[in-house]
């Protein structure tokens, strides 16, 4: 199993739409990057659901329930998206100044490249951020 970060923007798609729609599909991402991380997705993995913009913080956890795939909202036919489940929320929000305090976090792709809208998360970043976030799975 491997480990991911998805970040969106609250207004766009929060949290709560997230958890009221419960499987969703993870589209509108325009990066190179952020698209070939999404390649590397498979069925089983999880993901960090992350508010960017004003609030920077980890809130939840989504499990990638279908690969990539064709992103129907993408005209030139390049990207491609993904879809995802809830798993549940964090106990505690992690935010983005919690996670660049820690050492631990400096060779951390979010904080190294901080625009990128999906990113890897290394085993022990995972665990790390979990007990930060005081949720067990």
């Amino acid at each position: 199993m491997a480990y991911w970060l998805l970040k969106t923007e609250p207004s766009e798609w929060s949290w709560s739409d997230q958890v009221k729609e419960k499987r969703t599909h993870w589209d509108g991402v325009r990066n190179y990057q952020a698209s070939a991380n999404m390649k590397a997705m498979k069925v089983g993995d999880l993901c960090f659901f992350y508010h960017s913009v004003k609030a920077r913080e980890i809130v939840g956890i989504v499990k990638v329930v279908k690969r990539y795939y064709p992103d129907h909202t993408d005209i030139t036919g390049r990207f491609g998206m993904v879809d995802v489940e809830t798993v549940k929320a964090v106990s505690k929000p992690v935010s983005l100044s919690e996670i660049k305090a820690d050492p631990v976090f400096n060779d951390f792709q979010l904080v190294r490249q901080s625009r990128l809208s999906v990113v890897p998360v290394s085993s022990k970043h995972w665990e790390r951020l979990c007990k930060m976030a005081e949720t067990i799975l």
